[in-house]
């Protein structure tokens, strides 16, 4: 830590930080995760990120290095919160119905901790789940991204729901979740959109509407692809 303040201290030096150590790191986590989720990483500047976290931009090349990392560090930090969540939602749900799996029951487990978060209206997960489904459209490198930070946790859905279907076809399973993030992850991004598309009959933000719903639109693909399948 002394040499965190020999390097960082000429950094702090005229400016009122939001924190120090360990909550100075996660202020800059916090502002840089508000800019990319808003305007991409592209559309970011680690000057911004400073000006944002109140604090100079050596610091935070001190903690984080260049941009990229502190773009990894953002992403990792809810990643790993999610990923431990949905595989405990997981591991109890099978544990709960030996031998009376359902699909619909599997992809609430799987998406359930995700709008349980959501519906804390706690900015910090609403910013990451906007930032999330950036990435997940952004085709340079999104894929990549997504592959190295949730790839053990779909795997572990996929297995799940091949054990409740075991006629399922594992490239049904896997198509089945590409069309389960595109629609968790527009859902969690909340953008208004089916608001001026209803005239305010639905509103993006009705989390509870969605939790009645999503599950079972999503449970109901995959068993109609099966069955066709059959």
């Amino acid at each position: 830590m002394a040499r965190a303040v020999g390097q960082a201290g000429g950094a702090l030096r005229g400016r009122r930080p939001k924190g120090q150590g360990p909550d100075l790191r996660q202020s800059i986590l916090d502002a840089a995760e508000a800019l990319f989720s808003r305007h991409g990483f592209y559309g970011v500047t680690v000057r911004q990120v400073a000006a944002e976290a109140g604090v100079d931009t050596a610091l935070i090349h001190y903690y984080f290095g260049a941009k990229r990392e502190l773009f990894d560090s953002v992403f990792a930090r809810r990643a790993e919160i999610l990923n431990e969540a949905r595989l405990e939602a997981m591991r109890a749900y099978v544990g709960g119905r030996p031998g009376s799996l359902t699909t619909e029951g599997i992809i609430e487990a799987f998406i359930g901790p995700l709008i349980e978060r959501s519906m804390t209206n706690d900015e910090g997960w609403k910013n990451y789940f906007r930032l999330v489904a950036l990435v997940n459209n952004t085709p340079a490198w999104g894929g990549e991204t997504m592959h190295r930070f949730f790839d053990p946790v779909v795997h572990q859905l996929v297995d799940t729901l091949k054990a409740a279907l075991p006629d399922a076809e594992l490239r049904d399973l896997y198509w089945a979740y590409q069309f389960l993030t595109g629609a968790m992850m527009l859902t969690l991004s909340e953008t208004g959109r089916i608001d001026q598309l209803s005239d305010g009959l639905c509103r993006s933000t009705d989390l509870e509407a969605v939790r009645v719903r999503l599950y079972a639109w999503c449970a109901a693909g995959l068993e109609e692809i099966v069955r066709r399948r059959a």
